[in-house]
């Protein structure tokens, strides 16, 4: 008989798919008690604590009432017995608002939104049947026929407070919230999930949204990134009890949150507009963690010095191998689990080896214990860290240690399928002997995360970057850290940088920038419709082996890889056809 992962639901518990694959890596486990003594039996995965009952519950204002007649979807109430309400979304085309809206459409609410200029994230909103509209007025906040108004406004953080439409909502006595106060009413009655940290959050959070899903797990998730193996997009609509989300540390958003789950990526200075230095960083996710529910738990990456100093010196002792369990529980009411390369960690991998998907495989271990051979697609080895933080969490939603060996071996098999998430290494296209490649990667320690996975997958070959910065701010403080993060590529291309909120007071320069590059040929080129110029000619004369090209950078940098696919691709047709143009 095959095993099967029972995975909780507010109800009780459903059957999830058969999970042990039939052929694969062979997985030792080297500790006897660690095996599973119930052969063919279900294995429960669930929280060790209570769960939250899913109840339909009314929207609250501070101040206010009129919204209690929006119900937040969460699972239980039967279908018309309140309306679903109307909800306008201010600066929904982000990445945070529009995952936010595109839920509250998937659950039935009436939504609606503005923003400056169209982003991809728009389509599927559209195509949902959201009305979207170009730049902010308060007729956005009209139906076609005139009639009513929206029940709540939300609003992004990166809107200011004068902006038309929410001066239009306050005069009209219309509910506002900004996301962090959204996020604490629509996860309220769920297990929450929390996915923090500097960097690694889009990943992480799709990785473990994944293999739950794939694992029978009705969750609902919002990551921030479309992720192609979503039917949702960048959600996945489901009803609870667990809600995977990413926790966003930018202007405190994550403080809205009282996870269940806390898990903690790494902790870096970045945000630099609001966070004046990495103490700053520090305080508010000290602030997050203190929020975890009591019996709840904290999973770090313990490599991460920033991410590392969140613990005390209550940490107490250790754990025996027998069992999977988390580590430590400490005065707040949370347990402690840790997760790295360094065997020190709870969880930790070694024996790292690139593998003929051109991803990685790796060996799994808790504490001293080998533990099981994991398989990734992807390349790097931030995401052998990503995939350890996905094996600790669900390790911590599992009810009975003794009999984890199931649970464990069912996410290995359905991590080695992830394919990963939009704009993260993501391949654009090949042509001629170029391979393009796009990354949202925008500071530091993420550049040079790419470039080593781009280094691991593609040891040979010439590897170029089109950097674009974001933000003045972020440049101006981490120049020199760019610049070193820069020098592992082969050839570098520095555009101007996407201003998103700022405006450049701190004369901050990218030609200052590209001017400290050591090691690679570096340009200067502002305008990315030169850049293209510029490789669709260089690229040519390249041709005795293959090139790596990466575009970096969350701006329309995105655009680049795109348009010089197309450019090159009839250029090589033009060639193909002796220089006619079929």
């Amino acid at each position: 008989m095959e095993s099967r992962v029972l995975l909780a639901t507010t109800n009780g518990w459903s059957p999830a798919i058969p999970t042990r694959p039939k052929q694969g890596l062979a997985t030792p486990i080297l500790c006897t008690g660690f095996s599973c003594r119930r052969r063919g039996r279900a294995v429960p995965l669930r929280s060790r604590g209570s769960a939250s009952r899913g109840q339909c519950a009314p929207l609250e204002a501070k101040g206010a009432d009129k919204d209690s007649e929006v119900l937040v979807a969460l699972n239980g109430e039967e279908e018309g017995k309140k309306r679903k309400g109307w909800i306008h979304f201010v600066g929904i085309g982000g990445s945070g608002l529009s995952a936010l809206a595109l839920l509250a459409l998937k659950q039935g609410f009436e939504v609606s939104g503005s923003d400056i200029m169209w982003s991809i994230f728009m389509d599927e909103l559209h195509e949902a049947g959201a009305r979207l509209s170009i730049g902010h007025s308060a007729s956005n906040m009209e139906r076609n026929a005139g009639s009513g108004l929206p029940d709540v406004v939300v609003v992004s953080s990166a809107i200011p407070a004068d902006n038309e439409e929410i001066v239009h909502a306050k005069l009209m006595d219309i509910p506002i919230y900004k996301r962090d106060d959204w996020l604490r009413k629509i996860t309220d009655k769920y297990r929450v999930i929390a996915i923090s940290g500097t960097h690694g959050k889009t990943t992480t959070a799709a990785m473990l949204s994944y293999v739950l899903g794939a694992m029978g797990d009705d969750l609902i998730a919002v990551v921030g990134a479309n992720v192609p193996q979503f039917s949702g997009g960048n959600i996945i609509s489901g009803s609870g009890p667990n809600f995977v989300l990413e926790a966003d540390e930018y202007d405190s958003c994550f403080l809205g949150l009282s996870p269940y789950i806390a898990v903690v990526t790494n902790v870096e200075w970045d945000h630099v507009d609001i966070f004046e230095d990495e103490e700053a960083v520090q305080n508010i996710f000290r602030r997050f963690v203190r929020q975890i529910r009591t019996g709840g738990h904290l999973i770090l990456c313990g490599d991460s010095a920033g991410a590392y100093a969140l613990l005390n010196d209550s940490r107490q002792a250790t754990v025996s191998c027998n069992v999977i369990s988390t580590s430590t529980t400490l005065n707040h009411g949370y347990s402690i689990t840790t997760y790295g390369l360094s065997s020190k960690n709870d969880w930790h991998a070694s024996s790292i080896t690139r593998n003929s998907q051109g991803g990685q495989d790796y060996v799994l271990y808790y504490k001293a214990c080998q533990i099981a051979c994991i398989s990734l697609m992807l390349p790097g080895v931030h995401n052998v860290l990503n995939s350890l933080a996905v094996f600790a969490t669900v390790a911590a939603l599992v009810t009975d240690g003794h009999c984890v060996h199931e649970t464990i071996n069912s996410v290995r098999n359905h991590l080695s399928k992830f394919e990963g998430v939009s704009r993260r290494f993501e391949l654009i296209g090949k042509v001629n002997g170029c391979q393009i490649y796009d990354d949202y990667a925008h500071h530091p320690t993420e550049v040079h995360a790419v470039l080593q996975a781009a280094r691991q997958k593609f040891p040979s070959e010439p590897l170029w970057v089109v950097f674009q910065p974001h933000t003045f701010s972020r440049l101006a403080a981490l120049v020199k850290d760019f610049a070193t993060a820069l020098s592992d590529a082969d050839y570098v291309i520095i555009t101007e940088t996407y201003a998103a909120r700022e405006i450049n007071n701190l004369n901050a320069s990218e030609s200052h920038l590209a001017t400290l590059i050591r090691g690679p040929s570096t340009e200067y080129i502002p305008r990315l419709e030169d850049v293209i110029d510029k490789l669709a000619l260089k690229i040519p004369s390249n041709m005795d082996q293959d090139t790596i090209i990466l575009t970096l950078g969350p701006g329309d940098v995105a655009t680049v890889g795109p348009e010089l696919l197309r450019r090159m691709q009839k250029d090589h047709k033009i060639s193909d056809n002796g220089g006619i143009n079929a």
